[in-house]
This record gives structure tokens, C-alpha cells and sequence, in this order.
């Protein structure tokens, strides 16, 4: 399987959203619609640059090897953020995320720029896999990212564009480390030893969000930024999202995961914290070479031990042809809910659950695949818990269905034993970090960048 694929692979359980319940979906609903409200009056009187100074949607803020950049790409991609995380976007977090979205959308303009050149051409179906991973990681039902975009009148083309970005610049990478990008057996071989004479060590599951800096002399711009950042992550904004949003590490496609990282890997900075926090922790802006590095850290293991229930799992799901207005449900509705029922009674093996699922269109995958019981969301794990092995579970409703759960087999295994597939990984995920960096400064060496007299108020430091 080619390296960039292999990057869009989920981590995380497709069946969150069904655990939520008919009220915190309702909740749920109300809150993006009171963030989009703010965000809206948010975002008209922060277009100010300085006293003298107004910026217009269609004013160009920056002139990039001869390609414009507009105040209204930035308000799109502030939008966009405010949209997806579901937090509002206040006036004050708008002046400090300012700065940080001209120098990434800079960043991404360096990064088309060098795509193009190369001939190389995202396909269609590539950005319809990544926008579905993205609702995936997030427990989001199918096309829910798109239709919240729509409802606050954000265009898709703000998403699809940054999108866009990401997996070309996969490709350039791919392009540039040649015969680097096969990872070989012996090479396994190696670092499978090497985790042999580690073991007994500690290892970490982490997620991180890195903010490169611009100018090492003065990073106050963007320490700000990468603190506006961490209240918004404490206040509830999903990390994945906001890490594929800003994160500028190639770990941004896959949420910001880093999945489990030995000692020896990680920055001694980085090190030096994730052993003193909590799980599931923010940590504070952690200064690396280059920029600020966010992280935390999902779980510990040691390596070469780690026990853990490995869940064989099926799901049929009734879609809703509306939205569930819980106090006065529709017809279908009921009439899905009473179906429900009646399967989770009936229902005896897997593979009727997935003949069920079959018969209601296949909204949700019947298998999401081999679930890690510890790794589960509290929600969901809380779920799962209380269903038998062999057994469906009660019927779980949310606004756009209601889900059903099986439970195939319940195993205990060593999860610190890592496969091959997964060295290999691990071992392609470093090289590509590692030449992104190493080409982003390049570019950024021998690029003719214009900066109008609206962004060098907003980049002080410039």
C-alpha cells in the first residue's frame, strides 16, 4: 500500500455518534448554531487592521511568487475553524489567529505553487476520502461536515482547497524521497530489534499540533496564537480537527496522531512534559526547533507489555430522514424505532447484523474494523461495557438515527507487540517529516513574497 494512503487510515472508532443521546444531539445542535451566531458578529468588526486601515473581503493582503492572497481567504479559513471545532470565534481570537492564517495560507500557496510545477493532480475521489476520514475520526454520520458548512454559509471550497494541499504535498514528498519511500524488511528487522532492547521502557500514545515560527527572534505572534489554540482545545474543541486545521506536521492528516512513540523519538522538550501529565491533558505551548509544539498523550504502555481487550465488533444503523426533534419525532421515526427494537431482540449472529445493516443502504460500515476496548471513548467504552458477548445492544439514538451494537468476540492480547505494517509506518512517517521540513524551507528561502501594507500591520514582526 503506498505511504499516503496508508496516512488516511482512521484510528478512531466510527461509532461515536451513535452513543450520544436524543438530548446532547439536540444540545449539540444549538450550540454551533449559537457559535456561528458569534462567530458572524465576531468577525465584521475584527476586519480592522488599525485605525486608518479597513479591510475589505476582496483586499489583497499578500502577493505570493505572483499569486494573490485576499482578506477573504482568511476570513474563510477563520470560518471554517470556528465551523468545525463548534467553539465561537470571538473578536479577540480573531485578531490573535490572524497573523497565524496569513503565514499558513502563505505556506500553502508555496506548497500548490511547487504541486503545480510538478503536474501532479489530486483526484476527486482522493478529497472525498479525506473529508470522510475527517467525519469519521470525529464520530460525524456521513456528508454532516459538509452539510454544517453549508448551513453556515461557509463554502466547501475553503476545505476542499486546504485539502487539496495536503494530499498533493504527500505527493510531492513521495516524489522527493524516491527509493527512500520502501521501507525494506531488513529495516523492520532493525527497529524490531531495537524495541526488543528497549523493553521495559516506557512508550507513549500521543497527538501533537506543531506551529512553525517564522522568525526564531520574534515568535511572540505566534506564541499567541498557539495559547488561543490551547484555550480553545480545554474548552472542548475536538484535536483532530483543530490539529488537520493548523497543524503543520505531517501528522496533520491523521488528526495530529502520532500513535505510540518510544522515549528515544520524541524531542527531549516534548519528553521532559508528556511524562508529568495527565492522560488526555493539554499540554501548554512547548518551544522546539522551528516553532511550538501542543500534545497530548492518550495512553501508557511499557513496551514489550500491555494488555488489552481486543473487540470484534457489528453495527446496523436506521437512518432518520430528518433530523430527530425529540419532542415531537416524525413517523418514520418512530416506525425506525420500533424496528430497532424488535432486531435487538431477534438478532442471534454477526452475520445477520450485517445483513440488517445491508438492508438499511450500508449508512455506517456493518465492521468498523478490530476496536481496542481501553483506547474507546468514555462514552462509547461505557456502552460497549454492558453489552454480552453475542448480544446486541440496546437500540442508541441520535439525531440522524439510531444505531445498533453486537458484540462478535472479546479477546485479550498484547498490544505492545507492534507489526510489521505498523514499524513500517512509524519508519515512513519519520522520513516524510522529515523532508517536509527540509523542502518548506526551501521554498520559503527562494520565494518572492509581497507583503501589503494590511498584513504587515497584522505581522508586526515583519
Amino acid at each position: 500500500m503506498p505511504f499516503y494512503s496508508r496516512l488516511f487510515r482512521s484510528t478512531l472508532l466510527p461509532l461515536t455518534a451513535c452513543a450520544a443521546l436524543m438530548a446532547s444531539g439536540t444540545a449539540l445542535a444549538a450550540h454551533h448554531r449559537q457559535a456561528a451566531d458569534k462567530q458572524k458578529s465576531a468577525i465584521a468588526p475584527s476586519t480592522q487592521a488599525d485605525s486608518s486601515s479597513v479591510l475589505t473581503e476582496d483586499q489583497i493582503i499578500a502577493i505570493v511568487n505572483g499569486q494573490i492572497l485576499t482578506q477573504r481567504d482568511v476570513e474563510d479559513r477563520a470560518r471554517l475553524f470556528a465551523v468545525s471545532t463548534g467553539l465561537p470565534l470571538t473578536t479577540e481570537i480573531m485578531t490573535r489567529m490572524r497573523s497565524q492564517l496569513i503565514n499558513q495560507l502563505i505556506d500553502e500557496r508555496l506548497k500548490m505553487q511547487e504541486i503545480l510545477s510538478r503536474h501532479i493532480n489530486v483526484e476527486p475521489e482522493q478529497i472525498a476520502e479525506a473529508i470522510h476520514s475527517i467525519e469519521v475520526r470525529n464520530g460525524m454520520p456521513e456528508n454532516a461536515l459538509r452539510n454544517r458548512l453549508k448551513a453556515d454559509g461557509i463554502s466547501l471550497t475553503t476545505l476542499i482547497d486546504q485539502l487539496r494541499v495536503q494530499i498533493g504535498w504527500m505527493q510531492v514528498l513521495r516524489e522527493n524521497l524516491g527509493i527512500r519511500s520502501r521501507v525494506t524488511p531488513l529495516q523492520i528487522t532493525q527497529r524490531e530489534e531495537a524495541l526488543q532492547n528497549e523493553s521495559g521502557r516506557p512508550q507513549y500514545f500521543m497527538s501533537e499540533i506543531f506551529i512553525p515560527v517564522v522568525d526564531p527572534r520574534h515568535d511572540e505572534t505566534e506564541l499567541s496564537f498557539v495559547k488561543t489554540i490551547i484555550t480553545q482545545l480545554r474548552n472542548g474543541a475536538p484535536f483532530p480537527i483543530v490539529a488537520a486545521q493548523f497543524s503543520q506536521d505531517q501528522s496533520a492528516l491523521q488528526g495530529g496522531s502520532r500513535g505510540w512513540m518510544q522515549e528515544d523519538n520524541i524531542e527531549p522538550e516534548v519528553l521532559s512534559v508528556i511524562k508529568q501529565m495527565p492522560e488526555n491533558a493539554i499540554s501548554n505551548p512547548i518551544k522546539v526547533p522551528g516553532g511550538y509544539e501542543i500534545v497530548t498523550v492518550h495512553a501508557r504502555r511499557t513496551i514489550g507489555k500491555q494488555m488489552g481487550t481486543l473487540l470484534n465488533m457489528r453495527q446496523a444503523f436506521f437512518p432518520f430522514s430528518s433530523q430527530l426533534n425529540p419532542a415531537e419525532p416524525t413517523d418514520q421515526q418512530k416506525l425506525s424505532l420500533q424496528k430497532a427494537l424488535h432486531a435487538s431482540q431477534t438478532i442471534k449472529s454477526c452475520n445477520e447484523m450485517e445483513a440488517l445493516n445491508a438492508s438499511l443502504g450500508n449508512t455506517r460500515p456493518s465492521n468498523p474494523g478490530l476496536q481496542i476496548a481501553e483506547r474507546l471513548a468514555p462514552q462509547m467504552k461505557q456502552v460497549v461495557d454492558k453489552i454480552p458477548t453475542g448480544h446486541v445492544s440496546r437500540p442508541l439514538v441520535a439525531p440522524d438515527g439510531i444505531a445498533l451494537i453486537m458484540i462478535c468476540s472479546r479477546d485479550q492480547r498484547n498490544l505492545a507487540q507492534q507489526t510489521p505494517g505498523q514499524i513500517a509506518d512509524q519508519l515512513m512517517n519519520e522520513r516524510v517529516e522529515q523532508a517536509s521540513q527540509q523542502l518548506q524551507r526551501s521554498l520559503r528561502r527562494h520565494a518572492i513574497i509581497k507583503l501589503r501594507p494590511a498584513a504587515k500591520t497584522v505581522l508586526s514582526h515583519e
